[in-house]
């Protein structure tokens, strides 16, 4: 009878806990990762203090990257008292500010600097196979916008807001080969090098 009795109450394990309360709970998380298809990268987190009449106001900023991988990137910056709050509205200004990032064959398509405050970022494409060479504030803009080959130089400040704007700064200034050559009545032909024409039709292949 006493097996009876815990089989109801819900099969309890050797411990006493509700083994499936637990697994439903499990099931529950797991869902939740599944809704996220984007990635994303929690750059910089600062805890913030306002002095205010009996003490001291402490609240928490996060600097966030989110990208879905496939040329899509934002930059988001959320501000709230608890650190995980704080990227969840991070995570939802990145997704309001999408830009998409022209890539040829998992590079960019010419070398950029971008500018922003004191940071400055040079961008230079690279071979297949090179892989991120960047910094941690520039390597999670750029490996979110699905680019898995590029070189990238810090110039100027180090601060990770800074380097973060002056990447994104950057990435928005890429061009299509074909916008180029629409802009300056030219073929495409005398626009791009031969061999990034090749890699191009390779990648499409």
């Amino acid at each position: 009878m006493p097996n009876e009795n815990a089989n109801a109450r819900g099969q309890r394990g050797p411990g006493g806990g509700d083994r499936r309360g637990r697994d439903d709970r499990r099931g529950r998380n797991d869902s939740r990762e599944e809704k996220s298809q984007y990635l994303e990268r929690v750059v910089a987190i600062n805890r913030v203090a306002k002095v205010v009449q009996g003490g001291r106001r402490f609240s928490f900023t996060a600097l966030v990257v989110v990208g879905d991988g496939d040329g899509t990137v934002g930059v988001g910056y959320g501000k709230a008292k608890e650190v995980p709050a704080a990227i969840a509205k991070g995570v939802e200004e990145a997704k309001k500010h999408f830009f998409r990032v022209p890539r040829i064959q998992g590079t960019i398509p010419h070398p950029v600097q971008g500018e922003k405050a004191a940071g400055v970022v040079l961008l230079r494409p690279a071979s297949p196979g090179t892989g991120v060479i960047a910094g941690g504030s520039a390597r999670a803009v750029l490996e979110c916008a699905g680019i898995r080959d590029v070189l990238a130089k810090s110039l100027g400040s180090a601060n990770a807001i800074n380097v973060v704007h002056a990447t994104v700064d950057a990435l928005q200034q890429l061009e299509e080969p074909e916008q180029v050559a629409r802009r300056r009545g030219l073929p495409v032909e005398d626009v791009a090098p031969a061999a990034l024409l090749r890699a191009r039709k390779e990648g499409a292949a």
